[in-house]
């Protein structure tokens, strides 16, 4: 084990971080520091910093990360329609590197040596939070309990809570790891390990199922401005508030629930349930605009990068200088993605039915099956004849 004298713990009041704050008390004899990153997932952070310092922290901080959680990370992913293996919105691998961050900024102020998280060494979020916390401050020393300790499974972390007097949210009849913020909730674990068996009902707190979701379609209109949300309905909203009216919106009608098994970082298939239902909505409208105000080449170019940039925030490499750099060619092409989407939602669908913006490159002039001035319908036949030019000789040398 290290020496170490004060940590900083990544703590949510959950399982495994309250179990880790009292075996770091024990196992290393130092201070804890919990660090409380309040990402809008709804809690009551008063009551979890109280039990922080039931279990034993001499410290507990509380940042309120909303507006820049939305502002500064959710919007930069959604401005590159980031989408991980066709399904995952990336909801908890974009917020770790902010809590990480949140982590270290403590470190630095209150002089601390290390810092600790209570991900699992079989998974993605290690990776995150240790690649954010050597990229932020490179000697800092870090503590991963779940690479360490003998409590090897969830089921023997509830039994050590019980004997140690730690209220936890987690039975052996619903042992699952959920990550909630104003983007996504998540859930793996208990009977999602079974790829075949469908969650059970009661496990979702978010989305309506679609058959109890309204029986008439909503319509919901989004401006936006280079790229990012600006209003809804007209209204102008500030980045969290904006997200958090449209997960209202999205939820009231089964938006954004997707189970996928996904490849994790460190090789293996995992199965994850999300529910994303402002995400889902704002992905679908930024597609809408774009496809008008976007050049096809552009589009393409930035396209072809997405799963590239995907897979740099479910890696963990937020904070990297190829995320950065890419970033960067991601935000000039949102130049003129301005103007208004407007959308029909109706049980569990998002469907793009309007889109207008003054930087539009549709031009119905041109598009028209009606009489026109500006194209020449004559001219294709070239066009097609010397694209159809390495096909023809294709075909003619297999003749031979």
């Amino acid at each position: 084990m290290i020496n170490v004298k004060k940590v900083v713990l990544a703590y949510s009041g959950g399982l495994d971080t309250s179990v880790i704050l009292r075996w770091l008390k024990e196992q290393y004899g130092c201070e804890v520091i919990a660090f409380c990153a309040d990402l809008g997932q709804g809690e009551d952070l008063q009551a979890v910093k109280q039990k922080a310092l039931k279990t034993g922290a001499s410290k507990v901080v509380i940042g309120d990360l909303r507006e820049e959680f939305v502002k500064y990370y959710v919007f930069p992913m959604l401005r590159a329609n980031a989408v991980y293996e066709g399904s995952y919105l990336l909801g908890t691998s974009i917020a770790r590197p902010l809590i990480a961050k949140g982590q270290i900024d403590v470190a630095v102020k209150e002089k601390a040596d290390a810092v600790s998280h209570g991900a699992t060494g079989k998974g993605n979020d290690q990776v995150r939070f240790e690649l954010t916390y050597y990229a932020l401050k490179p000697a800092i020393k870090v503590i991963a309990p779940w690479r360490e300790w003998d409590l090897n499974a969830r089921s023997t972390l509830i039994d050590y809570a019980r004997r140690h007097g730690i209220a936890v949210p987690v039975t052996k009849a619903k042992p699952y790891s959920t990550d909630r913020n104003l983007f996504h909730i998540s859930y793996e674990g208990g009977i999602l390990e079974d790829p075949w068996k469908e969650p059970p009902s009661d496990m979702f707190v978010w989305c309506r199922p679609v058959e109890k979701a309204p029986n008439r379609a909503e319509y919901v209109e989004i401006d936006y401005l280079r790229g990012d949300p600006v209003a809804v309905n007209g209204k102008t909203l500030s980045p969290a508030n904006l997200l958090a009216r449209l997960n209202d919106i999205g939820a009231k009608h089964g938006i954004g629930r997707v189970d996928v098994v996904e490849n994790r970082y460190v090789g293996m298939k995992s199965r994850g349930v999300y529910e994303t239902p402002g995400g889902t909505i704002l992905h679908a409208a930024h597609r809408g605009l774009e496809s008008i105000t976007m050049d096809r080449e552009v589009l393409r170019l930035r396209d072809s990068l997405m799963p590239r940039y995907a897979e740099m925030i479910y890696y963990g490499y937020w904070f990297a200088p190829e995320r950065e750099v890419l970033q960067k060619a991601i935000d000039a092409a949102q130049a003129n993605v301005t103007g208004r989407v407007r959308l029909k939602l109706y049980k569990g669908n998002v469907m793009v039915v309007g889109r207008k913006s003054v930087t539009s490159l549709y031009d119905p002039k041109v598009a028209t099956f009606e009489a026109d001035q500006v194209y020449r319908q004559a001219d294709a036949e070239g066009f097609i004849r010397l694209n159809a030019l390495r096909l023809r000789l294709r075909k003619l040398a297999k003749a031979k």
